[in-house]
């Protein structure tokens, strides 16, 4: 499943960028994240408990930060598994000023399997795109602090 997104946020690059690389604020913008634990460099293990349709449940997984370049771009290895099923990924994370400030865009390419694959990738896209948008949402708000 590809999932791209882009987004405009009121905040100067690196301050975003710090935001999405400190993993005390990472935890607080991640939708259902009770548990996010650095296990080696730039490599984090993390428990989510996500309650949307059928892709309800508890997943743990390792999350892994590679090729950065800051503070403009990243890439997000993902892997996690839970009751439902498991999900496998890599996302390309770009960050670039404007005049409107700083666009944040995500290009993800997600696989899925077990339970969750059942059900069908435009619900899973809309979940994808709800729980993203919930993430922005939470990184606004620290921004604003």
């Amino acid at each position: 499943m590809k999932l791209q997104v882009t987004y405009t946020l009121q905040a100067p690059r690196q301050r975003l960028w710090e935001l999405l690389l400190t993993p005390e604020e990472l935890r607080e913008c991640l939708p259902g994240c009770e548990r996010l634990t650095r296990v080696g460099p730039d490599t984090y293990e993390a428990t989510l408990t996500i309650g949307v349709a059928a892709v309800k449940g508890t997943y743990t997984g390792r999350l892994q930060i590679v090729d950065q370049e800051s503070p403009s771009r990243c890439r997000l290895l993902i892997e996690g598994t839970g009751s439902a099923g498991f999900v496998r990924g890599e996302a390309a994370v770009l960050l670039s000023e404007e005049a409107a400030g700083t666009v944040l865009a995500i290009d993800a390419d997600v696989q899925v399997g077990g339970l969750i694959a059942s059900v069908g990738q435009r619900m899973l896209a809309g979940v994808g795109r709800m729980l993203l948008g919930e993430f922005i949402k939470r990184v606004e708000a620290r921004l604003a602090r």
